[in-house]
């Protein structure tokens, strides 16, 4: 029986002893997966701790058989994060820079990294931004940016945490097609699940537990059918005067 590219085994997540996530346990191949769930639902640290950005309290996880936080190089080449805001993101003036710097991590001479660099700004017709100083594009710009980073480590998982969010349409549009083109596998955590339509499984993550895991379809419709029945309550009670 052939490992699962990802592998959650009873994994918690309670930072300074306050509980995010709850014995999750997970197996998955699929190269489309979403995962869906309220804010505050514990979708995002989620995607930290698939990536290995923070270690889970309790259990494992595996992504291609590599243990995300007891083997940083390895996991470096198997799974990359797109964050919400790119400025979480970029840590350096331009943008060949930026791309470079995951290169070098990975082993690449400054050579090769800017070889690879330059060929990976061509894949997306963006040569001419190479000397470009970041904090001069649009947030979807350095999104792109962004993405270029993580695809030139050419990782098997690339995870999205609310990639749209502060997009305007016609950019979200247009990553949405560069998205689906990609050949590696997405994780894609959103709060909006018609940005799963397509997907090949769709994971409902809620109070820091698996609620609900099946096809995009059925797992949307029960997600929405919640949410709405929220909508028509106060949802403002709890808060204190």
């Amino acid at each position: 029986m052939s490992t699962p590219l990802i592998l959650l085994d009873d994994v918690s997540y309670a930072p300074e002893g306050t509980p995010v996530l709850s014995g999750i346990s997970l197996e998955a191949s699929e190269r489309r997966i979403g995962i869906v769930g309220r804010n505050g639902s514990g979708k995002t640290s989620m995607a930290r701790v698939l990536a290995g950005l923070v270690a889970a309290t309790s259990g494992t996880v595996r992504i291609a058989g590599v243990d995300v936080v007891k083997d940083r190089k390895a996991a470096l080449r198997h799974v990359g994060i797109l964050f919400q805001n790119p400025d979480h993101q970029i840590i350096f003036p331009t943008v060949e820079e930026e791309i470079s710097f995951g290169l070098t991590q990975l082993g690449q001479t400054a050579a090769h990294a800017a070889d690879n660099t330059a060929q990976m700004l061509a894949r997306f017709d963006r040569s001419h931004w190479a000397k470009a100083a970041i904090h001069q594009l649009s947030q979807g710009q350095r999104q792109l940016v962004c993405l270029m980073s993580i695809l030139a480590m050419q990782p098997k998982v690339i995870i999205l945490d609310e990639p749209f969010a502060g997009l305007d349409i016609p950019t979200t549009l247009h990553l949405t097609r560069v998205l689906g083109g990609l050949d590696a596998h997405l994780v894609h955590i959103t709060h909006d699940p018609a940005h799963l339509a397509s997907y090949d499984r769709v994971i409902w993550i809620e109070e820091g537990r698996i609620h609900r895991d099946g096809t995009a379809a059925d797992v949307s419709h029960a997600f929405v059918d919640r949410m709405q029945q929220l909508g028509a309550t106060d949802d403002f009670a709890d808060i204190a005067g």
